[in-house]
């Protein structure tokens, strides 16, 4: 069942409600044509369904539909019942597309959303016309955590081990805190994490400032989700050679927060298309949203 949104207009409402089967929430957002080529945008880590607006040149092109959840616990979407998880995601994206009348669409993920982009790309090849991932999580395994910066080493190392499994969560729960009540301070303990290409084009962005409703927005639940996806790396859903849907994956060679993961994946997942940017960081995207989607959904096939 599906409540809200205004499919007559060019720009969509951020605030449609679709029940699930299992009787969850799914909270997602509509943007550009009504009638364009669907592409599904999976947020990252902690995001929303407001991140996409803040990157540059949004909504893109004039010839898309974007469609963009809150990932399960972010935002006003509902997380995981028990006993499911980021493998069970395409489930999801099935019942949404279904209830937009949409047989396919291109699925997209950045950095804590890209293995629910992938997952999709293994669980529902049928379903999409394309996946593609951007400083995609990987799994933490020696040869893919290369020049990760040591702090987040050493997060997805010990996330998915007891007992310090629960330390990072209660450690997750408090940044989650931060976030909703003391922004400030939040943003000043996410730079530390950042490289050095990526605090300048945060800076240069505007992106304190542009970031800082949807921010909110993502951690209204608390961490719970944040904590789950750094988990994933520990305990990695996607058989990534079972992939037959097409990929392509994008990574900055200076993206300290998933170093060697990219490189990883792309070498297991059947026919990826990579592409590694030289001195470019994690946010490389907010600069570089309409080349991907033109890879992604080329506008000569509109």
């Amino acid at each position: 069942m599906r409540r809200g949104g205004d499919t007559t207009t060019q720009t969509m409402r951020e605030d449609n409600i679709l029940v699930l089967s299992d009787g969850r929430d799914l909270c997602y957002a509509e943007y550009g044509d009504p009638n364009g080529k669907p592409v599904v945008l999976l947020h990252g880590n902690p995001n929303s369904r407001l991140l996409f607006r803040a990157m540059s040149g949004f909504p893109f092109r004039s010839d898309l539909r974007l469609i963009v959840p809150d990932r399960p616990g972010y935002g006003r979407s509902d997380f995981f019942p028990r006993g499911r998880g980021a493998a069970d995601y395409p489930n999801d994206v099935i019942e949404l597309l279904d209830s937009l009348g949409l047989e396919k669409a291109a699925v997209f993920g950045v950095s804590g959303g890209g293995p629910y982009a992938l997952a999709c790309a293994w669980k529902i090849p049928d379903r999409v016309t394309a996946v593609g991932v951007v400083s995609s999580l990987g799994p933490n395994v020696p040869e893919a955590t290369v020049g990760i910066i040591h702090m987040l080493r050493l997060l997805y190392r010990l996330a998915s081990r007891r007992p310090w499994s629960w330390i990072i969560r209660m450690q997750t729960a408090f940044t989650a805190f931060l976030g909703r009540h003391f922004l400030g301070l939040y943003i000043r303990l996410v730079s530390t994490e950042m490289t050095e290409s990526d605090k300048e084009l945060y800076q240069r962005l505007g992106l304190r400032e542009g970031l800082r409703e949807e921010r909110k927005e993502a951690l209204r639940q608390g961490g719970r989700a944040s904590f789950y996806d750094i988990t994933l790396t520990g305990n990695w859903p996607v058989p990534l050679e079972h992939i037959r849907a097409k990929v392509y994956l994008w990574q900055g060679e200076d993206d300290g927060s998933v170093g060697g993961m990219g490189r990883y994946m792309a070498g297991k997942i059947p026919g990826c298309e990579s592409f590694f940017i030289s001195g470019a960081g994690h946010f490389w995207v907010f600069e570089h949203m309409d080349e991907v989607l033109e890879r992604l959904v080329p506008a000569e096939e509109q």
